[in-house]
């Protein structure tokens, strides 16, 4: 096996802001692994709040022993492998874990959805992400995605989102999801607003409160007429467990999950917990899309709209019609290199 890999920066189409900071661009990590003259392509999509960076990343990478990926692959020995050389460091090990399952796919002839088993046929539409900013900007974004998306996710948690919805609103009448990114803190303000969003069209709410106050967080769902989902207090399987009955579901992302295969367990562990799932994504290329795209018709809810963000995405955008990824026949992850 032979493990290379470059940085990106990836550019946002617009700045993109949310309850607690803005930014333009993104640093990511495309990775390759090479193995009997196939290549799997990875990426870790290192966004600021998480903590990694290039500096990072170069330093867990040259850490990593490319000989323990042995063929045929074991992925839960693999992610135990990554995790004890340090802990954390998720998209870069997520970076690693998809390139692996592209690899596999290659060297299987089957494409990742179907090794996973996901069936293309139950694939969720994907929402399109409505930063926070003026309400003009935010009106015209709308716009912009109206005809290509069935579902726009608004990002709340300040003082004015009435205002915010109501300004989408003024535009559009398509389905919204909206994600507070912790940013409520009464509780019974909070309650009213979620009644209110549920006659606005409103479907369900990601992480209204603090990720670290599950009890208010567990008060609002019981009460909630809309579901609430888990986004920040919510990264890998062990800390699913302990979120049930706080959320009626979870937000699962490959650079939280390290990648794929944990994706997956979360993804059957939210199951047997009888909660729902979202499979969402960061600012990210085609390539960790992909990845996500593979297991999305395995969850109630998708948005993964990272390329749709971004201008300089270093891959070919896959199809997407009806406002749904579409899964081919390609093995792997279908990535078309340009």
């Amino acid at each position: 096996m032979e493990l290379t890999y470059q940085p990106f920066e990836l550019q946002l189409k617009h700045t993109f802001t949310i309850a607690k900071f803005s930014r333009t661009s993104t640093p990511v990590m495309l990775l390759q692994i090479k193995h009997e003259g196939f290549t799997g392509y990875g990426e870790a999509s290192m966004v600021p709040y998480m903590g990694e960076t290039y500096e990072t990343a170069n330093a867990f990478l040259s850490k990593v022993d490319a000989s323990q990926f042995k063929y045929p692959f074991d992925f839960a020995a693999i992610i135990a492998y990554l995790d004890s050389i340090a802990p954390g460091n998720t998209a870069i090990k997520a970076g690693i874990d998809i390139a692996l399952h592209d690899l596999d796919g290659k060297l299987k002839q089957q494409p990742c959805w179907q090794l996973l088993g996901s069936n293309p046929a139950t694939m969720p539409v994907t929402s399109f992400t409505i930063g926070i900013d003026t309400l003009d900007i935010m009106r015209q974004k709308v716009l912009e995605a109206a005809n290509d998306y069935k579902v726009i996710k608004v990002k709340l948690g300040r003082d004015n989102d009435k205002e915010l919805i109501q300004a989408i609103r003024s535009v559009t009448d398509l389905p919204l999801y909206v994600d507070a990114n912790q940013g409520w803190t009464d509780l019974e303000k909070s309650l009213d607003l979620t009644y209110w969003l549920q006659e606005q069209g409103v479907l369900l709410i990601e992480q209204p409160m603090l990720k670290t106050d599950t009890d208010s967080n567990a008060w609002l769902t019981e009460r909630s007429p809309l579901p609430i989902i888990a986004d920040e207090a919510v990264q890998r399987l062990a800390d699913i467990e302990k979120l049930k009955g706080a959320y009626h579901g979870i937000n699962i992302k490959l650079m939280k999950s390290a990648g794929m295969y944990e994706a997956h367990q979360m993804l059957l562990k939210a199951r047997e917990l009888d909660m729902k799932v979202m499979i969402g994504c960061m600012t990210e290329t085609s390539c960790a899309a992909l990845a996500g795209a593979a297991l999305a018709p395995q969850c109630n809810w998708a948005d993964l709209d990272g390329p749709f963000l971004t201008s300089n995405n270093p891959f070919k955008l896959p199809e997407f019609v009806d406002g749904k990824w579409v899964l081919g026949s390609e093995s792997g992850l279908g990535l078309d290199v340009l």
